[in-house]
């Protein structure tokens, strides 16, 4: 199991972070997503799943393959 390739989430920008709190802007930016639509491949880590659920009512998550 020391091979297992790290889960990776495809995280898309779907709501403006324009009148949003300045705490969920900085977590959206943090993911790499800068305007609608954007998407950005990341890992599946706890700091990600918490920075995912901060701002989740702006983002749609995938499982990137």
């Amino acid at each position: 199991m020391a091979n297992a390739k790290p889960k990776s989430l495809k995280v898309t920008l779907v709501k403006s972070v324009f009148g949003q709190l300045k705490s969920h802007r900085a977590t959206v930016r943090g993911l790499g997503l800068r305007k609608i639509r954007d998407s950005a491949v990341v890992a599946d880590t706890p700091e990600i799943r918490g920075m995912l659920r901060a701002s989740g009512h702006m983002l749609k998550v995938e499982e990137a393959g």
